[in-house]
């Protein structure tokens, strides 16, 4: 494990064509999980719910790498509203946010596709990223993604 805590992987996972979804956003470190659902799928929805769920650890957000998704559109608000530096992955290069990718492969395994997250709640999303960010990883010594992000989190702004 190298790197220092703080540089964030974000992007959607979403139900059908544009119907319903989800915004994550994943610390490459330590792979802790934030997950948002989207009311409606637009850009100043998406910026809103990637503040709310990175403002309590913003102290541990440097960067922010996203997918080039007109969702993200409203970047710059999230960069200065977070005190970050957004930056976009090159066209068609996911793998370039591949611990983001991964995780959301891992989140499909509790929301298959065609989850209408319309009918999830947030509390429900909170426990399924809590259930992953509490699974141990082979990456991390078998340490789990919460171990390692709260190990490592000072809680300074």
């Amino acid at each position: 494990m190298s790197g220092t805590l703080g540089r964030w992987e974000g992007d959607t996972v979403l139900q059908g064509h544009k119907q319903s979804g989800l915004v994550t956003q994943v610390e490459r470190r330590s792979g802790c999980l934030l997950a948002g659902r989207l009311s409606e799928f637009t850009a100043k929805q998406t910026a809103r719910t990637v503040i709310r769920r990175l403002q309590p650890v913003r102290g541990a957000a440097q960067t922010l790498t996203l997918d080039n998704g007109s969702e993200f559109s409203e970047h710059e608000n999230m960069a200065q509203t977070l005190n970050l530096f957004a930056y976009f992955c090159d066209p068609y290069c996911s793998g370039q946010r591949g611990t983001n990718e991964n995780t959301n492969g891992l989140l499909r395994q509790y929301c298959p596709k065609g989850t209408n997250f319309a009918k999830r709640s947030q509390t429900h999303i909170n426990r399924v990223a809590e259930q992953l960010n509490n699974r141990p990883r082979k990456r991390l010594g078998y340490r789990t993604t919460a171990e390692v992000f709260w190990g490592e989190y000072s809680g300074a702004l």
